[in-house]
């Protein structure tokens, strides 16, 4: 496995992959890995020859009121599961690197990161889109593999993918999730028992959700509510959003269509805020 640290020499490799005909595929990480990352690494490697993961936590994601420098960070056990898994090039560049002093060049995508996260995190996608760019046009994948959880961010990539006219292809793999059904995220790590007990009821809400569109309710209004209820009944739970929408625009459905809507969860479990998604 190579690790790259530098822009330069992470272009200089991803363009000697390509020049020996190897497709690509992209893992774009946060850094602090767990089960989820090695699940969108396992896809990636079906997908494609050569498999780069990068690691940065990308300050432009996030929100001014957010603790920036509070967010995990395990950069040697990062390479080490890397490295377990087989990837072929971790690219793991710094913040002075990456954003070089003057840099004053940002992305924004004006539809799909609107709604959900957009509302209350109005600055994040456009970090997201940024960075996630520039990771595009270092490295020019043929694909990147993303995850269900993260639907929003992967429709929001699909549309600055296919408005900018880039040649990659955005793969969305399953959430992975607990033996109780929490989906596993950064964030679950840090969680006490008390507190995870609450959380259980995303996948609940979720779960209840399926089955009543598979007990044949189209209602967005009767299931919206229903799941709402549920994640209320918990004290530490304050709900930011319950939607269900079209996974790739993420405009309200006014019908469920069964496998083509999203119903998406936000919420605060007291200072930890969580997402979860399902198809329908």
């Amino acid at each position: 496995m190579h690790k790259f640290e530098s822009v330069s020499d992470m272009r200089t490799a991803a363009a000697a992959a390509r020049q020996e005909r190897k497709t690509i595929a992209l893992v774009s990480t946060s850094g602090a890995l767990h089960a989820g990352h090695a699940a969108l690494i396992a896809v990636a490697k079906g997908r494609a020859k050569w498999v780069v993961v990068s690691i940065f936590p990308n300050p432009l994601a996030f929100d001014p009121r957010e603790n920036f420098s509070a967010y995990p960070r395990s950069p040697d056990a990062d390479l080490r599961l890397c490295e377990d898994l087989g990837v072929d090039a971790v690219f793991q560049p710094t913040t002075e690197d990456f954003y070089p002093k003057g840099y004053a060049t940002f992305l924004v995508e004006e539809a799909v990161s609107k709604p959900l996260c957009g509302v209350s995190r109005p600055t994040h996608f456009r970090g997201v889109a940024t960075g996630t760019v520039k990771l595009l046009n270092i490295i020019q994948p043929d694909v990147m593999v993303m995850g269900q959880r993260d639907a929003q961010q992967a429709a929001v990539m699909r549309k600055v993918i296919q408005d900018l006219s880039f040649g990659t292809e955005v793969v969305l793999a399953p959430t992975v999730r607990d033996a109780e059904g929490l989906a596993i995220s950064v964030r679950n790590r840090d969680l006490t028992a008390g507190q995870k007990q609450e959380a259980l009821s995303i996948p609940a809400a979720l779960q209840r959700a399926k089955e009543m569109v598979a007990q044949g309710v189209r209602s967005p209004d009767r299931i919206i509510a229903e799941a709402t209820h549920l994640l209320g009944e918990r004290r530490r739970i304050r709900v930011i959003y319950v939607s269900m929408v079209d996974p790739n625009t993420m405009e309200p459905m006014r019908e469920v269509v069964p496998g083509r809507t999203l119903l998406a969860i936000a919420v605060w479990v007291d200072e930890f805020r969580l997402i979860d998604s399902a198809i329908l």
